[in-house]
């Protein structure tokens, strides 16, 4: 090309003498413009309960208060005083978070993931979904990436269509199969009274 030879700028120009650089035009390659960030879309929402919930008749507080004083005896005889303060605090927070009715918030499902009163929980860290019901509530249980492992959502009946189908361009609706501690909590439900 008229006498001129062209060299991309690389390691192997530097290499090159000065007398053997004269003889080369250097064309450098200019760079990408910066990929312009995405803006998060809100692509549908709802408002419902932060969590479960289900009052309990004061038949249940006394079996479970049962239930538990008399294990709490046996690991005082068996380990001392501190499993039964543990074990006492643990049925203070179920009985609070029982009596105690949650506020509503909003659920969103973006672009980047699900935002739960305000947090965000990019794709990249769920898994599968499903629906359940539990405590008189619908839930849309995801696959966490993370501890805990599960992110339980409440979501109305009437919108699991919606929710559905807007999940399904991100994850795989698919149930997990209950774990050891899923069991053991079906066991000890059914062994205490229901409202």
């Amino acid at each position: 090309m008229n006498g001129i030879d062209y060299l991309y700028l690389d390691e192997k120009f530097d290499e090159l003498s000065r007398n053997q650089k004269k003889n080369y035009t250097v064309v450098m390659a200019t760079p990408k413009p910066p990929k312009q960030p995405e803006v998060e879309k809100v692509l549908m929402s709802w408002n419902a309960a932060a969590r479960p919930f289900k009052r309990r008749s004061r038949e249940f507080y006394v079996t479970l208060i049962s239930v538990v004083g008399l294990i709490g005896a046996i690991l005082f005889l068996v380990e001392g005083a501190m499993p039964v303060i543990l074990l006492g605090t643990l049925v203070f927070l179920f009985y609070v978070l029982s009596t105690v009715a949650p506020d509503n918030v909003e659920y969103q499902i973006t672009t980047f993931g699900i935002r739960f009163a305000g947090q965000l929980t990019p794709w990249e860290k769920l898994g599968r979904f499903w629906f359940v019901h539990r405590l008189g509530s619908d839930l849309l249980v995801l696959e966490v990436y993370a501890i805990p492992g599960r992110l339980e959502l409440v979501a109305p009946k009437s919108e699991h269509p919606k929710i559905e189908e807007t999940l399904k361009k991100y994850l795989v609706e698919e149930e997990v199969p209950p774990g050891v501690f899923d069991k053991a909590a079906q066991w000890a439900s059914k062994k205490l009274p229901q409202n």
